[in-house]
């Protein structure tokens, strides 16, 4: 084992109907099928889409870190 870790930061953006918790579970969901060791995440940005004068649909960009394998 290693005494220190290296990161990859990767730009993934989340959408969801229900909330911005959400956009964010699914970008990480669907991250998490290809990408291994994922440990934290930074909301970026958070932006949304209006219908009839309430939200729709949220859009969320996050940076995704990830630990380099044995580092």
């Amino acid at each position: 084992m290693s005494d220190h870790h290296t990161y990859k930061k990767v730009e993934l953006v989340g959408s969801s109907s229900t909330t911005i918790e959400d956009a964010i579970n699914n970008a990480l969901g669907e991250a998490s099928k290809t990408i291994k060791h994922l440990e934290w995440f930074e909301v970026l940005e958070t932006r949304g889409h209006i219908e009839g004068g309430k939200v729709a649909h949220f859009q969320v960009t996050i940076n995704v870190g990830f630990r380099i394998a044995n580092s």
